[in-house]
């Protein structure tokens, strides 16, 4: 018999492929499994390599998709276009897109002086909310708050939901969210159980784990918060010396575009702690910078700047926003969490 050439078996593949797409359920929301050509087995390699929605999918290129799932080039572009198409990935009126921006969840700080720098809700969903400073500036303390407070009702500030903290540096404390629980009078063994933590050891283990929350979602845990704690940490530490400066750059921007994607793909809101540096260049004003230059400025949705002030109180300033003015609060750290007043 002769012997078939690769494009006639791409072709069957596509015909294949057209054929049971006609079959794909069309009505209520729309999964992996409904594209054409993924299979059990194709669906079982992409959950394996991270892939667990339409949106991680359809911005695959055709090449890796075939990679990962096993087939062909010209399966993957099928599929690849049947998620966009489910997706609408094209463009809106501003009126549809401020209705799609209706159900963004806020998380409260605790602080109405800090919400309000913040909007006047707290830390908004499908956002990066970026807090850099010295150290005892306060990035951790409101972490470990949001933590909590996601846990409220809508009605008192919260979000019904669970957080996820993604630890670099070993800051994070149950005797500190016993302390912040029963201050509001919540069970803190129940909040203890609704915050799922995790120490990151090096860059790669705190990428990897990124991974991990979107597979949690997709089992059901209800996540509307994720903490990194510090966002540069690691890569500070393994990139040193201006010769490995670009690939800590490119890495890190990597990882700030996934963090992004994860915000958008669930409504999380993402609220990261960062490192600082003084720059020896600076003759006058304060002389601290945050690490990630650029990279990190640009990626992140919300971006404050902690320090310490008077009496025992910390001072937020808002470095940059997409719709809020710069300006500057007082807050305080107490039993209680995060504070106006330091009683």
């Amino acid at each position: 018999m002769p012997k078939k050439s690769a494009d006639s078996e791409e072709e069957e593949e596509v015909e294949e492929v057209e054929q049971d797409s006609k079959t794909k359920k069309t009505g209520g929301e729309n999964k992996l499994s409904d594209l054409p050509g993924i299979g059990p087995a194709a669906l079982a390699k992409l959950e394996s390599a991270g892939i667990y929605d339409l949106m991680s999918l359809a911005v695959m290129s055709p090449t890796v998709l075939a990679d990962i799932a096993g087939f062909g080039p010209a399966v993957a572009r099928k599929a690849i276009q049947a998620a966009r198409n489910m997706l609408d990935l094209g463009f809106q009126d501003g009126m549809e897109y401020a209705k799609k921006r209706e159900n963004i969840i806020y998380i409260t700080t605790g602080s109405k002086n800090l919400d309000s720098l913040l909007g006047g809700k707290g830390v908004e969903g499908r956002a990066i909310t970026e807090a850099f400073g010295a150290y005892g500036s306060g990035k951790t303390q409101v972490g470990l708050s949001l933590a909590v407070n996601v846990q409220l009702p809508v009605e008192q500030g919260g979000a019904n939901g669970k957080a996820v903290f993604i630890d670099t540096e070993g800051t994070f404390r149950p005797a500190r969210i016993k302390q912040i629980s029963e201050k509001i009078g919540a069970n803190y063994e129940k909040v203890l159980k609704n915050i799922f933590v995790a120490r990151a050891f090096n860059s790669d283990h705190q990428i990897l784990l990124l991974e991990k929350i979107g597979e949690m979602i997709k089992i059901g845990e209800p996540i509307k918060l994720l903490i990194i704690d510090s966002l540069t940490a690691h890569f500070r530490a393994e990139y040193s010396g201006r010769g490995q400066l670009a690939d800590r750059q490119q890495k890190l921007n990597k990882y700030l575009h996934d963090l992004m994607k994860l915000a958008e793909t669930y409504n999380l809101a993402v609220y990261v702690t960062n490192q600082v540096m003084t720059n020896p260049a600076q003759m006058f004003g304060d002389p601290t910078v945050a690490i990630g230059g650029n990279i990190v400025g640009h990626a992140s949705t919300y971006r404050i700047y902690l320090r310490r002030g008077k009496a025992g109180s910390r001072v937020a300033k808002m470095i940059d926003a997409p719709n809020l003015p710069e300006n500057e609060v007082i807050f305080y750290l107490t039993e209680g969490g995060i504070k106006d007043e330091e009683k």
